[in-house]
């Protein structure tokens, strides 16, 4: 059953969803949006092929839409669970985590989708293009310049 097979994507979609949302809740509404879309087309997934890619590419054009239907951001404000280890030992780990999420945050959406699927999830770079409907040579151009952006952001972050 289709519905089972998506349950076992549940991890790996909330990987990418967190990836490129960069809140958990958004992250949580895109997996459930993600697999309402699936459910309510599942007519047009053709067995044999690759589900995590079919579910991956609903995930990407369900933000596309998402991001497109928002007016503005709320940008002022740090997500309630930045402060969740206040006063913990593991307090500079904390910030290293989120000055990454911060850093990624700033990213483009192009590139932010590229980092969530291949650094983070780990996808292969050929599946990655074929989930974006781009070329591999472009996937590895965005990945580029994702990493030389990731690398600009923090190392400003950590010079100030």
């Amino acid at each position: 059953m289709l519905a089972n097979e998506i349950a076992t994507l549940l991890p790996r979609m909330r990987r990418f969803a967190r990836a490129i949302t960069y809140h958990r809740e958004d992250a949580d509404d895109l997996v459930q949006v993600a697999m309402e879309r699936a459910l309510d087309k599942s007519e047009q997934w053709i067995r044999g092929t690759r589900l995590d890619s079919w579910m991956f590419r609903i995930m990407k054009n369900a933000w596309i839409d998402e991001v497109r239907s928002r007016t503005r951001r709320d940008s002022l404000f740090v997500p309630e669970e930045a402060g969740e280890h206040v006063g913990d030992d593991s307090a500079q780990a904390q910030q290293q985590r989120m000055a990454i999420q911060q850093a990624v945050g700033r990213l483009s959406e192009e590139h932010r989708l590229v980092v969530g699927l291949v650094l983070v999830d780990g996808m292969a770079y050929k599946e990655a293009a074929e989930v974006l409907e781009i070329p591999i040579g472009t996937l590895t151009s965005r990945l580029a310049r994702a990493r030389e952006a990731l690398q600009q952001l923090l190392s400003e972050k950590a010079s100030t």
